[in-house]
């Protein structure tokens, strides 16, 4: 089993109303997936009621740190120096929150310490050419 980062962060849900929504999200990075971090929401602000997990790349994350980054499903862009901005779009519609700069940083870098950069594929490799040796009639 590969080990797993879960770190608790405060979330603002951005909406149309005059104050952002305070929403418990939790980082997860899982050394199994080390190309990506998750946030987790939870079902209070599903439309279904059940949590919603968002995974995107951790190098999007990294750079959406320091400058607008991102196409498509998820964007990610600085807001001032200590905030950064998550939008996320899917069939049912978009959402935004703003998060603190402080936790994601350190959220990213005991992922680092967990699979450090340029070490991500390695892990891929190795268990493609494992499951490749494995398959083999």
């Amino acid at each position: 089993m590969s080990p797993v980062i879960e770190q608790p962060a405060t979330a603002r849900l951005i909406t149309d109303a005059p104050h952002p929504k305070p929403v418990s999200v939790t980082l997860r990075y899982d050394g199994a997936d080390p190309l990506a971090i998750r946030i987790v929401f939870p079902p209070e602000v599903s439309l279904d009621d059940d949590e919603v997990v968002w995974a995107f790349a951790r190098d999007l994350l990294e750079s959406g740190l320091r400058l607008p980054s991102g196409e498509g499903d998820v964007q990610i862009w600085p807001c001032g120096r200590a905030q950064v901005v998550l939008e996320f779009h899917s069939p049912d519609g978009v959402a935004v929150v703003q998060l603190d700069t402080a936790p994601l940083r350190r959220f990213l870098n005991s992922s680092y310490t967990m699979v450090p950069v340029g070490q991500e594929r390695h892990d891929i490799e190795v268990e493609t050419e494992l499951s490749k040796l494995l398959h083999r009639t």
